[in-house]
């Protein structure tokens, strides 16, 4: 079977096309067929003026049409589509959401930042990690950043916060959104066996990459300390060249770093695993599960 997931980000909107097999024992695999990443960019409109300009929903309209071609071209059997920080904030959301199913027949859901949480942590790598351990799932986007706590086989909190990269470079976050998100995180994570630090999102994809460390090693605290200042400490256009980064990569890759390192400090999380997952992946395991449990009933 043949599952597709798109992500309407605030920097980005991706689109996942996934077979689902089952093996011998009946456990679903999950092979990646394709993934596509269009930098839409909305949150720099959306966070500063509330609503998305023309020319960007011409962008949205001409990426949906492109993703329409591809779900059909690959014979996908469920999609499943939703919206984060930016659509949840843009005034216009619902009549953008219109047209593209009026023009592509794509319908998209606007989810809440905790919903979002959830998806991520539907990934479930925790379960198959070291049980000596308490883990924290990081989603770091542009709009906001979702936290999903998991301590002896229990999800025990998840929560989701207007801070995002793009937030950050437009200078949008409050002091008290800071702590906020410390005290909460610090509660959360209080009386539990040691953190470790779980990440997801096209930023920290960079740095791992970029740290040339083997895949299922984890990155240190302090290295995210170092990739921060050393990328921080150049220009936009120094980055690009020094790093190899894309423009729409090279600008928001510190303030993520910001955030993740923050995180884990006050988790107390000392490495972070990068498993190269998203929302997106997330997105096609509910997809399945869902349509599991139509199977069932």
């Amino acid at each position: 079977m043949k599952l597709a997931a798109i992500d309407i980000g605030s920097n980005a909107a991706r689109l996942l096309i996934t077979e689902v097999t089952e093996n011998n024992s009946g456990e679903a695999v999950f092979s990646k067929l394709n993934l596509v990443r269009v930098p839409l960019r909305l949150g720099f409109d959306v966070f500063e003026y509330g609503i998305i300009p023309k020319p960007k929903i011409g962008m949205i309209l001409q990426t949906m049409k492109a993703y329409r071609h591809l779900l059909n071209a690959y014979g996908v059997d469920h999609l499943l589509a939703c919206a984060t920080s930016a659509m949840r904030d843009a005034r216009n959301a619902s009549d953008i959401i219109r047209k593209v199913k009026l023009e592509t027949g794509i319908e998209i859901e606007v989810i809440s930042g905790d919903k979002e949480a959830g998806l991520v942590y539907e990934n479930h790598i925790a379960e198959s990690m070291n049980k000596e351990s308490s883990y924290l799932y990081i989603d770091v986007g542009g709009g906001s950043t979702e936290l999903s706590f998991f301590s002896n086989n229990i999800l025990t909190f998840k929560q989701s916060f207007n801070i995002g990269t793009i937030r950050l470079l437009k200078d949008m976050v409050k002091e008290a959104e800071w702590e906020e998100l410390k005290t909460s995180l610090r509660a959360a994570t209080k009386g539990h066996k040691s953190v470790v630090a779980i990440g997801s999102g096209g930023n920290i994809n960079k740095v791992f990459s970029m740290s040339k460390r083997k895949d299922g090693k984890p990155l240190q605290l302090d290295l995210l300390r170092d990739y921060l200042k050393e990328l921080g400490s150049v220009s936009l256009a120094e980055r690009m060249r020094l790093f190899s980064l894309r423009e729409d990569r090279a600008d928001v890759i510190v303030p993520a770093l910001q955030i993740y390192t923050n995180v884990m400090r006050w988790a107390g999380a000392e490495e972070i695993y990068v498993p190269k997952i998203g929302l997106v992946d997330g997105l096609i395991r509910h997809l399945w599960d869902t349509i599991q449990a139509k199977k069932v009933v």
